[in-house]
């Protein structure tokens, strides 16, 4: 499990033990594994924890061979680890951009190719990615974000083609918005998108507001994400799309069965009636 230390990623790891897995709950910095070691004992049950950086190819190389030396073999890899910013796409600099896909899409594939040539052997595995309702309906405020979920889709189908000759199994888990960590603001809105002199400021600070409503109203939780997750992973023969949370279960079903474009054409055109108002 990357990314284990909050969130979705700690809920899942903790269910994925009480699920009887033997959970490897990796995360940049070890310091940071105080609440899930401390909710794992609350629960009681166990799991170990490694430390793996998704950019840091060498982390990645390390915590794999530690687990491999300590337990012999692979079954699963839960690629969740992930970041946001928000912002008008104008407001990103290139870098927070290319920081954005660093973690949410080449560190997945690092870490997914660093995996295969164990569960290749094995015969036998399954690769679980964390995307999101985003990776099929994009909205405002979030386009490096989203773009990432868009790319980690279209590499998931293709990586499925190619891995399910050998007995592996790729899953896509797609929650709908989920009130984490992920969502605090003092991490994710961009210095410029707060400047009351920026061409976008009014626009944000609706969006924001929009965002917050949605939050408040949010009924998926971690612990739903982590039932999809562990489904995932036990079924004999999963599906390879998960959406959790009856609200996206409902757009994609409007986008997928209303005729032609009338569904984008009413969504985007309501964001933009609701956000971009005189």
């Amino acid at each position: 499990m990357t990314g284990a230390s909050r969130g979705i990623g700690l809920e899942a790891s903790l269910r994925l033990a009480q699920d009887g897995f033997r959970v490897w709950a990796s995360m940049r910095d070890l310091n940071q594994a105080g609440p899930l070691l401390e909710e794992a004992r609350r629960r009681g049950v166990t799991l170990e924890t490694v430390r793996l950086d998704v950019t840091d190819a060498s982390s990645i190389d390390r915590a794999v061979e530690e687990i491999l030396g300590r337990a012999g073999s692979l079954y699963g890899l839960v690629n969740n680890a992930g970041i946001t910013r928000s912002a008008y796409f104008e407001d990103f600099p290139e870098e927070e951009v290319r920081r954005i896909f660093e973690v949410n899409v080449f560190g997945v594939m690092r870490v997914t190719r660093c995996v295969l040539p164990h569960l290749r052997a094995a015969g036998r595995g399954r690769i679980v990615m964390l995307s999101s309702l985003g990776g099929r309906i994009a909205s405002v405020c979030m386009s490096p974000y989203f773009s990432a979920k868009f790319a980690l889709e279209g590499f998931s189908e293709a990586l499925l083609q190619e891995v399910a000759p050998l007995g592996i199994q790729v899953v896509i888990i797609e929650p709908g918005i989920v009130a984490t960590e992920i969502w605090d603001k003092d991490r994710q809105l961009l210095p410029a998108a707060l400047d009351p002199r920026g061409p976008y400021y009014e626009w944000f600070r609706r969006a924001q507001a929009e965002t917050d409503r949605l939050l408040k109203s949010a009924t998926v939780t971690p612990a739903d994400v982590a039932a999809a997750i562990s489904r995932a992973l036990i079924s004999p023969q999963p599906r390879l799309r998960y959406v959790v949370g009856l609200r996206g279960k409902l757009f994609l079903s409007l986008r997928r069965h209303l005729p032609g474009e009338l569904f984008d054409r009413f969504y985007f055109r309501e964001v933009t009636r609701r956000l971009a108002r005189r």
